[in-house]
């Protein structure tokens, strides 16, 4: 059987891909190694968030097709990868994912066949590291074969914002390449949007999420050195934010986490690395939003010390633990790290979230919410989930840290 389509990797970028090109009324396929992901797909039960399992139950019966068989990419007209790019071990760009799904694509690709990357990556990652696997077996991109580049602009959890209202970038290895990729996207997405090529669209998507990154790392440098003045950080948020021009709102955290805004800011980083180039802006925001875990730990200590309880045996509840509030996602969360520094000064922690659900990596979550607030020494909320009910945790918590900002109540310490 041929399709229209074929998206390689169906995480939290292919899977809505591939629902948006349904829709569209497209043949689509979605290709993955994960066995089990196919297994659940095939089954009606969706794993990402964005794509409800209603969804993707229709897209099943308007003939969306898992599959763990590579062949199905022989018989399509359009090819789009969506494989993760995160860091390696070091903390680099790691690009394994997209390396290998390059070369399976090349096994089973035929002439014709428009294919484009999503995965976001550094700048020249198209021409210089995919194109030279996918030419590997004789067909030349630009004369046998279209190729493009299209950042994913995916926000998880958002409702005002998905594929089709959300303009797309789209760039080609040739303007001719660039046409072929806006068609394609023009057919489910309401506003295309054609970049000079493929670096400066690749380079733009990093741009967008640096952006935030450094935003977050301001606005994460004035709460401290609000709280070292004592000033009401989110009285001067609030303030600020009513000019109507010239400011946009950005809040401090516990640090940044989650697929996009920790991990690009690196790439870019990176990139420079190799050429040469200095982002002192960007590296001095690394700096910072990394330094937060460690700040909300010390803040939680002196919330502590101020009711004379030591660190050492206390017992710390943290709330909300994925990277986002009302998005169970917890990569790259800054919750880890919190727990962690918690527990090396001899911190016993308890977590609990109700979107995320149990988290592996810290042990089982509480099973009665209100009891474990009662019986802990201190509460940090770092996520505010919709599902909280805020004062409810004030009244229950015996010593309350709110990372977020969002709890009424004067006995609240804030970050």
């Amino acid at each position: 059987m041929s399709f229209e389509l074929v998206v390689v990797g169906v995480g939290y970028v292919g899977l809505p891909l591939a629902a948006a090109a349904t829709a569209a009324g497209m043949a689509v396929a979605g290709y993955d190694i994960d066995p089990d992901v196919v297994r659940t797909l095939t089954e009606g039960r969706s794993h990402v968030l964005d794509v409800s399992h209603t969804e993707l139950r229709a897209m099943r019966a308007n003939g969306f097709t898992p599959t763990t068989d590579p062949g199905v990419i022989t018989g399509a007209d359009t090819v789009v990868i969506c494989v993760p790019t995160g860091l390696g071990p070091d903390g680099r760009p790691d690009l394994g994912a997209v390396r290998a799904a390059a070369e399976t694509v090349s096994d089973h690709l035929r002439p014709g066949t428009l294919v484009i990357l999503e995965s976001t990556s550094f700048p020249g990652t198209t021409d210089e590291v995919l194109r030279p696997i996918l030419e590997r077996h004789g067909l030349v991109a630009g004369e046998d074969f279209p190729l493009g580049y299209s950042p994913e602009r995916i926000d998880p959890g958002n409702r005002s914002f998905g594929i089709r209202n959300t303009p797309k970038v789209v760039s080609g290895h040739t303007p001719l390449c660039a046409k072929h990729c806006a068609t394609f996207y023009c057919r489910f997405v309401d506003s295309v949007v054609v970049a000079r090529g493929t670096r400066e669209a690749e380079m733009a998507k990093l741009l967008e999420n640096t952006y935030r990154y450094v935003n977050i790392a301001l606005v994460n440098e004035i709460a401290v050195f609000c709280d070292q003045l004592g000033v009401d950080v989110w009285d001067v948020l609030h303030c600020a934010a009513t000019k109507p021009f010239g400011f946009q709102p950005f809040t401090p955290g516990p640090g940044v986490g989650g697929h996009c805004i920790p991990v690009d800011p690196r790439y870019l980083l990176e990139k420079a690395r190799r050429e040469g180039a200095q982002l002192g802006v960007v590296e001095a925001a690394r700096r910072v939003d990394s330094a937060m875990p460690s700040y909300v730990v010390e803040r939680a200590v002196r919330l502590l010390a101020r009711s004379g309880v030591p660190v050492d045996g206390a017992r710390v509840l943290l709330l909300g633990v994925s990277y986002k509030a009302d998005v169970p996602d917890t990569r790259e969360s800054a919750a880890f790290r919190i727990a962690d520094e918690l527990r090396a000064l001899g911190a016993v922690v308890a977590y609990h979230d109700p979107v995320a659900g149990e988290v592996p990596a810290l042990g089982p979550p509480v099973a009665d919410l209100d009891s474990a607030l009662r019986a802990s020494d201190a509460t940090v909320l770092l996520v505010a989930h919709s599902g909280y009910d805020l004062g409810r945790l004030a009244r229950n918590s015996r010593r309350l840290l709110d990372v977020t900002g969002s709890v009424p109540g004067g006995e609240v310490m804030r970050l």
